[in-house]
């Protein structure tokens, strides 16, 4: 990163979770979730790889504000998507900076951020227990930022899911390209290209596919 563009405050948590991973207290920064309409129905996918079903199997959960929108207010994407569960939920609720959502309500935000364009990724502490699931813009979460402006994803596990495009049904559109954060879908000559080994599995390529030509599937040996 060159000095004129070098964020302390984002390098000082890159190494702080880095230290973590290295000392195995958590396996990543965070773990991208695809968004649940995208997915092709299995009954034996683990509900924890869909956002609405770890909110469902946790004790308690409470929606809250982006940390990190809030803080660095570079753009206009909604604030009130992102969930705390468990006992976190419940201190954040305690101190005001959180509020207690049932499902429906939770349905609602995690429609909003998908017509937003957010990823939801999951957030792990040192126990290992996921505590936070957000849905991230790429030009203010931390840990988007640790990928594209530090170049480490590496620190952003991929979903259990790819992409799969059907290049027969695809009208190319554009539209998957606008969506992907990861460059996983792209222009090149004049046509868009797949690139599969980009793709962290988020889903927003196929939610908004008018085609219907990208279904998301299970990566090849999860």
């Amino acid at each position: 990163m060159k000095k004129e563009n070098q964020d302390e405050e984002l390098e000082k948590r890159m190494h702080m979770f880095d230290g973590w991973v290295k000392e195995g207290k958590i396996p990543c920064s965070s773990k991208v979730i695809p968004v649940q309409q995208s997915l092709e129905f299995l009954q034996w996918v683990l509900p924890t790889q869909k956002v609405l079903e770890i909110l469902r199997n946790s004790r308690s959960f409470a929606l809250a504000n982006c940390l990190c929108r809030t803080k660095h207010k570079q753009c206009d994407n909604p604030l009130e998507v992102c969930f705390y569960t468990n006992d976190v939920a419940d201190k954040k609720v305690e101190k005001g900076e959180a509020r207690h959502v049932d499902l429906q309500e939770a349905v609602e935000v995690l429609k909003l951020a998908n017509a937003h364009g957010l990823i939801h990724l999951t957030i792990y502490n040192p126990e290992q227990h996921v505590y936070a699931l957000c849905s991230c813009c790429e030009c203010c979460c931390h840990d988007v930022q640790f990928m594209k402006s530090l170049g480490r994803p590496d620190l952003i596990a991929q979903a259990d899911y790819v992409a799969v495009v059907d290049t027969d049904a695809c009208v190319q559109c554009g539209v998957c390209a606008e969506r992907c954060i990861f460059g996983a879908q792209s222009w090149e000559s004049g046509s868009l290209v797949f690139h599969q080994g980009k793709c962290f599995g988020c889903g927003l390529c196929a939610t908004t596919c008018g085609s219907n030509a990208i279904q998301m599937k299970l990566r090849a040996g999860r």
